[in-house]
């Protein structure tokens, strides 16, 4: 069967990320796919080198008649059996009509308006399965699929390339400059922790505020904005802590793909990484927007070797269970065969 997967989103975040991961994992795996993505040149050349056909549409929202029908000739044209909606725009300009199944995936608690016609709806938390369901939706016609977490093949990136001293505690904090992130509050630690540095890899609304707010707290010179990066692997081995404050967070994709690195994580007790993290186990968790106890839990780790061994073997274990690609891929492939015969 051919998978024909919608993405509306032009923007570089977790969910957007995840979809080109999923996708390539699905190619591995030999499914045939095809998408139709609204414009970026970085992801539809990654798509394409894996052998997926793309085709750019406009996603214009709210009177945009060129891309249902576009999708739907492009479904015709490649046999799609499934078309996999990722996020709300895709809803909004997909086909509503045609010989195949809709199948809507939701990284967050999302309006399901932008869901009606679909044939199931994918969580990839069991939290937001649980609000899929309170919402109104048939419980036969959801499903929890997590997402993967897999350590990629770059080498460590040299601490050198930003300044950055090979001795000092190196932490990492990965994420959109939004407000929900709560980079300022890592910003904020970063002044109750004078030995260490800070590499926050990401783009947003934010950046020029949080770049005023480093130069306020006197942290600037031990903070490095690297923008958007298609080397996350590179950054997560170079890192010794991983620090994720997100306001709000539906999963906490940092949080896993710090397991697959080997990276001790101290994470702010959103709705995703409050559910992902056993404290003291795998991982550290504060209150949310309480930088003092982000720098307490950072000192903690920066201070007790043993510990950071043991938030690190437990990260991997989790990762390479219940957050590995071969079963997610499975999962996914055993819902597209159900829908296969249509």
């Amino acid at each position: 069967m051919t998978l024909l997967h919608l993405m509306g989103s032009s923007r570089s975040g977790g969910a957007e990320t995840y979809f080109v991961s999923l996708a390539l994992a699905l190619a591995r795996d030999g499914l045939a796919e095809a998408a139709a993505i609204r414009a970026h040149p970085m992801r539809e050349r990654t798509l394409a080198e894996a052998g997926i056909r793309v085709e750019v549409l406009p996603y214009s929202v709210p009177f945009d008649f060129t891309t249902p029908r576009r999708i739907a000739a492009l479904a015709s044209e490649v046999g799609a059996k499934v078309l996999l909606q990722w996020m709300n725009r895709a809803g909004r300009c997909g086909p509503r009509r045609g010989p195949w199944a809709r199948i809507g995936r939701l990284g967050g608690y999302y309006d399901l308006k932008y869901y009606r016609g679909c044939d199931l709806l994918v969580a990839n938390t069991e939290d937001i399965r649980r609000y899929i369901v309170a919402e109104g939706w048939p419980a036969e016609r959801v499903a929890y699929v997590p997402n993967f977490a897999a350590a990629g093949m770059q080498p460590a990136l040299s601490r050198g390339r930003h300044d950055t001293p090979e001795d000092a505690p190196l932490l990492l904090a990965m994420g959109r400059l939004h407000q929900a992130k709560g980079l300022d509050v890592a910003l904020k630690a970063m002044a109750a922790l004078p030995e260490a540095y800070l590499w926050i890899a990401g783009d947003g609304p934010m950046e020029d505020e949080l770049k005023a707010l480093a130069q306020q707290l006197g942290v600037a010179r031990r903070v490095r904005f690297l923008g958007w990066r298609d080397d996350a692997s590179a950054l997560y081995r170079a890192a010794d802590i991983c620090v994720f404050p997100s306001r709000y967070e539906p999963l906490g994709n940092t949080v896993i793909q710090s397991w697959a690195h080997g990276v001790p994580v101290a994470a702010a007790a959103s709705v995703g990484p409050a559910a992902l993290i056993r404290d003291g186990e795998d991982g550290l968790l504060v209150p949310v927007d309480e930088a003092d106890a982000l720098a307490a839990a950072v000192r903690r780790l920066i201070g007790d070797e043993g510990l950071r061994a043991r938030l690190r073997e437990a990260g991997l274990a989790r990762a390479a269970g219940e957050f590995a690609e071969a079963p997610v891929v499975a999962r996914w492939r055993e819902i597209f065969a159900s829908f296969g015969e249509r």
